[in-house]
């Protein structure tokens, strides 16, 4: 279930929106690209994402923030700033430019703490806009919960696009990060679900 688009316009535009959609892609061009797969970008991760272990050390609370605008693959980047895209502008709309980027920045840390919570020794990193744009798609949920969401429906050989309420999208999706967050090993790394 992957949403495609909104049936609700906002009123001003999303500078906000736009501006952190563009920072993590910039970012991801210029360090993933650049410093490739190997040892140089597992070292990037780790020196700003944030690993729990060092958290629960006191160190490196900065990358409560930086681990927000890293990225794993294409996969991970695009998948977050498609949602941010479809329900950034909605909330940066109701909340005001600086409000937005508050709020968003705020829920990103508060879903990295949320991670540390669940493993404060670990040592995995990290990353991704993914806790913020979580909080993003809270707000949506509760400001406009009878919006219309176009979502892709994906079942082996049957695509089809088709608007169902937001609640009903937003309900799914964090259904199963905590489905997911009760179902995953802590000692692999993979997806932080608890962040989510």
């Amino acid at each position: 279930m992957l949403p495609i688009r909104d049936h609700n316009p906002s009123g001003r535009a999303p500078y906000v929106t736009y501006t952190l959609i563009a920072i993590n892609v910039l970012i991801f061009l210029l360090f993933n690209l650049s410093l490739g797969e190997g040892r140089e970008l597992n070292a990037f991760y780790y020196d700003w994402g944030m690993v729990p272990l060092h958290i629960s050390r006191g160190q490196d609370y900065y990358t409560l923030v930086t681990s927000q605008f890293l990225h794993g693959g294409i996969m991970h980047i695009g998948g977050n700033m498609l949602f941010l895209w479809i329900f950034g502008d909605n909330i940066e709309d109701e909340m005001g430019h600086i409000g937005f980027l508050v709020f968003y920045l705020v829920s990103g840390v508060f879903a990295a703490l949320a991670q540390w919570i669940v493993e404060p020794i670990s040592t995995i990193v990290t990353i991704g806009a993914s806790g913020a744009i979580a909080g993003v798609m809270g707000g949506y949920l509760l400001l406009f919960p009878k919006a219309k969401v176009d979502i892709l429906l994906i079942l082996i050989v049957f695509f089809r696009i088709f608007p169902i309420p937001a609640w009903i999208m937003l309900g799914v999706w964090f259904a199963l990060q905590v489905g997911n967050g009760v179902a995953s090993d802590p000692d692999f790394g993979g997806v932080a679900y608890w962040a989510h």
